[in-house]
């Protein structure tokens, strides 16, 4: 007997690859790429398996459970249910709708159930405290496109299948699948650029998967990207390269920005020379289309903001900016933008209690989170809900996470392990997941490199015990909001969906993408900036208020960038292709071999302190101190050392065996929660001052 056949799309990471699973019953036989897939065309990275790891995983929890002093208890629904709205409305009448915060994690978005209901219960909540894992690595992305476009989620693409040149800043998208940029096979597709003439430049800390296969790479110093992004300006500007187009406006405003920040100028700050930074320039220039893209490494920095918004700007300058080949925008089938109306104004409505940080988007600086806790008075955060977060390992100074979260009142988890954050909770309410579960990409179709949309069936029922996300949101929500009876019934969001498919450009419906099981393309990128911009003024704003206060910081800190003696190394972290931030190391065949939380550090940095390969080195930072092996290299900058994002699940109390069996250290207990991006609330990870001892 041959076994059956499901096809539906990976929702583990951005690249949303297609996948053919053979099963039999309800066991997986095996998980494959889609070749007919219409976007990812057979390609499938190695995360693709552990959906059936996740679906058999005995540490999967499939029922409530509550924490005893005797550990954990299995509850019903109705008494789990119960037990969250009492105790939360309870906090909220002894204290106020403040006292009630809610974290969401980056899952929330690859589960559309979770990211159409989840929103429901924050508004419920009525509380300002609001954190997710957006001001993690992604805020000045948002904050730049609100400034120059007029909407946070109008965001750029590269247009990587059609251009000539790629400048890649901070970004490693052969490790990442993409970021803000759905593309899967990005290996083949950087190839095809390089087989039709053209050329990939990458800029960065660390020798990178993505630079060994590129046709240049270029060590940068961490967090002095905005001054070679205004260098690199200032070339355009300075040797008469400019392409900029009419709709703009700051024009000259930004001129006057860059004219002082010469190549040579910023040469000792970012370790990179004049002339590479015009040869630079002069081949994006002259390039028949061209486009720079920048992730992690520039959003995760002191002046995110201001390098997103630079970023666009040499997009913009240079011609390149809604244009084929370079930095363009999608059309959605189902486009959240649709429903926007007037002028974009969440922006420092109010702020975070104890430091003043900025409101964005509807939420707090999740830096601020621990100190919302710990710090006594009016307005005192004594609840918190996670949803399929885990902040202690993603987070700065995770550490004072774990301390703060044993200060609450109540914490309830939506999640389906006991990990390092969960095992906090007094009660953790697991959803069904992946397999179980329909999903439709609202996010990542709209971020993708073409335009495509396919809705996903589940593969396997969910139990009759268990129930999906948006259930245990809505039901939350309507006891939350008074709207709760006993013969309440959830309503599955995905109709939501159809009605946004249907009032779309292409007049879709889940029942037409029902019938299309690899995918719908919609066609490649066009340009469309100029009908979907939402300035008052219809216009590219270049030189925006907010960002040009930035440049008084800028000016500050390029006069100030040296280390102190007590710590002299610069830290950065970085990811690996078969993690997934902290979630998936609980299965054995992604985390097996090599040890991969290793510090990485320049052999001539290591001389120096007499360390070799292999050995235990402390790293020690302001708030915290971690021991991990050493791994010499050449591929790191001098004066660089680079941890992976993810591990440290060594706390007490979490139970993934596996995991803990390769539990290595976290980053984040060396991350600094007081240092951000001022201008936008986003944390920073790259260039935290550390020293390296034996």
């Amino acid at each position: 007997m041959n076994p059956s056949i499901h096809y539906r799309a990976c929702n583990l990471c951005e690249a949303i690859c297609g996948l053919e699973i053979k099963y039999e019953g309800n066991q997986v036989i095996s998980i494959a790429g889609d070749k007919n897939d219409q976007f990812s065309r057979g390609h499938v990275c190695p995360k693709a398996v552990a959906l059936k790891d996740i679906y058999e995983d005995p540490n999967r929890l499939r029922q409530p459970v509550r924490r005893t002093e005797k550990g954990w208890e299995t509850i019903s629904w109705q008494e789990a249910f119960d037990e969250v709205a009492s105790k939360l409305k309870v906090i909220q009448a002894q204290h106020s709708t403040n006292a009630v915060a809610m974290y969401a994690g980056n899952p929330s978005v690859h589960n559309s159930g979770t990211f159409l209901a989840g929103t429901g219960l924050m508004r419920a909540l009525k509380t300002k405290n609001i954190f997710s894992a957006t001001s993690t690595d992604q805020l000045p992305h948002h904050f730049a496109a609100w400034q120059m476009f007029g909407h946070p989620f109008l965001l750029p693409i590269p247009d990587i299948d059609h251009t000539d040149f790629w400048l890649i800043m901070g970004g490693n998208p052969i490790a990442s699948n993409g970021s803000l940029m759905t593309v899967p096979d990005v290996a083949n597709r950087l190839k095809a650029i390089q087989q039709r003439g053209g050329k990939v430049v990458v800029i960065d800390p660390r020798f990178t998967e993505t630079a060994a296969k590129a046709d240049e790479h270029h060590f940068i110093r961490p967090a002095t990207d905005v001054f070679l992004l205004l260098a690199m300006l200032h070339v355009v500007f300075a040797e008469g390269l400019d392409k900029s187009p009419d709709d703009v406006t700051g024009l000259e405003a930004l001129k006057e920005i860059v004219a002082e920040f010469s190549p040579e100028k910023v040469e000792d700050q970012t370790g990179i020379k004049a002339d590479t930074i015009r040869h630079i320039v002069h081949e994006f220039t002259s390039a028949k289309s061209a486009v720079a893209y920048g992730r992690i490494g520039l959003s995760t920095q002191a002046f995110g903001g201001a390098c997103q918004w630079l970023l666009n700007a040499f997009n913009v300058v240079t011609g390149n900016m809604d244009k084929v080949g370079g930095a363009m925008f999608t059309q959605p089938a189902m486009d959240i933008l649709s429903t926007s109306k007037g002028v974009y104004d969440k922006y420092n409505r109010y702020q975070s209690r104890v430091r003043g940080l900025p409101e964005f988007m509807g939420e707090l600086p999740v830096s601020a989170l621990a100190e919302e806790i710990l710090t006594e008075g009016e307005g005192q955060i004594k609840a918190l809900i996670t949803s399929c977060g885990n902040p202690i390992l993603s987070t700065p100074n995770g550490r004072q996470l774990d301390v703060a979260f044993e200060k609450l009142e109540f914490m309830v988890s939506v999640d389906i392990y006991i990990n390092e954050t969960t095992r906090h909770a007094h009660l953790i309410l697991p959803p069904a997941t992946g397999l179980e579960v329909s999903h439709y990409d609202l996010t990542f179709n709209a971020l993708a490199v073409r335009n495509v949309t396919r809705f996903s069936e589940p593969l396997f029922p969910k139990s009759d015990e268990a129930k999906y996300d948006w259930e245990i949101f809505q039901e939350l929500t309507a006891r939350l909001t008074g709207e709760y009876t006993t013969d309440f019934q959830a309503q599955d969001p995905h109709a939501k969906v159809d009605m946004g498919l249907r009032f779309g450009a292409y007049k879709l419906n889940l029942d037409e993408l029902r019938k299309y099981p690899h995918g719908m393309d919609l066609g490649p990128l066009k340009s469309c900036l100029f009908n979907r911009l939402q300035t008052i003024d219809k216009k590219i704003h270049l030189a925006p208020d907010l960002l040009l206060k930035d440049v008084v910081r800028i000016h500050k800190t390029f006069n100030n960038t040296k280390l102190s003696a007590d710590f002299d190394l610069l830290l950065i972290n970085r990811r690996h292709l078969r993690d997934n931030n902290s979630w998936m190391h609980n299965s054995e065949r992604l985390i097996k071999g090599r040890n991969r939380c290793t510090l990485l550090i320049h052999s001539q940095d290591a001389a120096q302190r007499k360390i070799e390969e292999g050995t235990m080195v402390k790293i020690r930072s302001r708030v915290g101190e971690v021991l991990v092996s050493a791994k010499l290299t050449d591929k790191m900058m001098r004066g660089v050392v680079c941890l992976p994002h993810g591990y440290g699940h060594d706390r007490a109390g979490v139970q993934l065996p596996i995991a803990q069996a390769h539990a290595g250290v976290s980053v984040n207990d060396l991350t600094d929660e007081l240092i951000l991006d001022e201008l936008t609330g986003n944390a920073v990870f790259g260039g935290v001052p550390v020293q390296v001892y034996c």
